[in-house]
């Protein structure tokens, strides 16, 4: 087995806009809190070469990946299954163009953007050297609250305080997964994995930074001078931060104390991690097609008129929220038109990918999941330590579950029309088992570097 690390600054200039929290709202940033990076972990076993990219991001379209793949194809002979491009969804930092309105795309920065990131993953492959990789899975709890279930958020000073655990930690991720690489003695690389909306820093804030994610990373690797370190983001659709929405000041003091405390429990893992017997390196790739609420031509005019109404109606005003999400909508709504006019389906596939590493099974897929979808993927999983990643190769917004599709509302209705695009109609069910499909192919694979047949 061998590994190698690497990274690359990715920080756009300050003056960008930043991605999140509302439609049009001119966020720009004014200084750099923390830097960006795209990490890189390469890993090669027999004539099996895999390469994972964690971003920190809002997220990367499809687009951006498979640009990235070009770059790295043009130097190396790999397929697209063997690179995966997964983000950590800051909301600090840059659009990348998925969200219609949360934020302008800074073109520049998303034209440079693929090389950069294929950069990292082939300076990571130059670094190939014998390693041994560990694990530990370790408790992570008081980082997380869940938001369809929690919607009061607790005062500042009682979620500061190091004991405090939200009242259903099982609707959250309480425990991380680290995983470590040295060589020849030394630390080289690491990756933990846990799935928190990384929130801490929300409208009011202006600084760049990966938020307590990137922020736990960048201390981590300062104590460990030459590793680099992943930061792998998991089910976190329903789950933020314990701090979110508060004033600039209290944000960014929340910002370390949390990200302090995620560090600390990776620290842990870092010191407990055991050797893993890696047996096998295997990926795989599937296109796979989400069915759409069902809408007609006339359901979608209908919908038109009503927002171009508000558009156009005397003492309209573009400071004006209800406008502003009026002008999201009419722009979805035109894109959907325009497809199902001309006899196109709006139920485009997207792509499902899946590494194994040993026992480790990486399940990656372009979506904030909720819990209780990670839930039951995990309970009929076969891999022995399967984890499931959001935000990966693609963006298509949140998968929520059956009760938060129930109930309608942000996640199920209005995040699809940000994305131009229509709501899901059964995205619980089918995500689960489209992951399982992804993770039987995975584990009944075995031609190297391949897709299976």
């Amino acid at each position: 087995m061998q590994a190698g690390f690497a990274k690359v600054d990715i920080t756009p200039r300050v003056g960008v806009e930043l991605c999140g929290f509302g439609p049009y709202l001119n966020r720009h940033s004014i200084g750099v809190r923390d830097r960006l990076w795209a990490r890189a972990m390469a890993m090669r076993m027999g004539e099996t070469t895999l390469i994972l990219l964690s971003c920190d991001l809002i997220g990367v379209s499809a687009e951006i990946t498979r640009q990235t793949r070009r770059f790295i194809q043009a130097e190396i002979d790999l397929p697209d299954t063997a690179i995966m491009v997964h983000c950590t969804h800051t909301h600090s930092g840059p659009s990348t163009g998925q969200i219609i309105g949360w934020g302008d795309v800074d073109q520049p920065f998303v034209e440079i953007l693929p090389r950069r990131l294929a950069s990292a993953a082939l300076q990571a492959v130059a670094r190939l050297a014998e390693t041994t990789l560990s694990h530990a899975m370790v408790p992570c709890e008081g980082i997380g609250l869940n938001r369809e279930y929690d919607r009061d958020a607790p005062p500042l000073e009682d979620v500061l305080q190091p004991d405090w655990r939200p009242a259903k930690p099982e609707l959250t991720d309480t425990q991380c997964h680290v995983v470590t690489a040295e060589s020849a003695g030394k630390l080289i690389g690491f990756f933990s994995y846990f799935g928190c909306h990384p929130v801490v820093c929300c409208q009011t804030t202006r600084y760049l930074h990966g938020d307590f994610v990137g922020v736990a990373t960048n201390l981590l690797e300062r104590e460990h001078p030459g590793a680099v370190g992943l930061f792998l983001q998991g089910a976190q659709g329903d789950v933020n931060s314990c701090v979110v929405h508060k004033p600039e000041p209290e944000a960014l003091l929340a910002l370390d104390v949390i990200a302090a405390r995620y560090a600390n429990n990776v620290r842990v893992g870092i010191r407990q991690a055991t050797p893993l017997a890696i047996d096998q390196l295997q990926a795989v790739s599937r296109q796979v097609a989400f069915s759409r609420v069902p809408l007609t031509v006339e359901d979608i005019r209908a919908r038109l008129t009503e927002q171009e109404a508000l558009l156009t109606a005397p003492g309209a005003r573009d400071d004006d929220q209800g406008l502003r999400m009026a002008t999201v909508y009419a722009v979805t709504y035109r894109r959907v038109l325009e497809l199902l006019t001309a006899g196109k389906s709006v139920e485009q596939p997207t792509e499902l990918q899946a590494f194994r590493i040993g026992p480790l099974a990486l399940l990656g897929t372009p979506f904030e999941i909720f819990q209780a979808i990670k839930n039951d993927i995990l309970a009929e999983a076969r891999s022995p330590i399967p984890l499931l990643l959001g935000l990966t190769n693609d963006g298509l917004g949140y998968a929520p579950d059956h009760a938060a599709a129930a109930r309608g509302g942000y996640a199920a209705q209005i995040v699809p029309l940000m994305l131009g695009t229509l709501p899901f109609r059964a995205i619980h069910d089918e995500l689960v088992a489209q992951v399982l499909e992804t993770e039987r192919a995975l584990l009944e694979f075995h031609q190297p570097n391949a897709l299976p047949g």
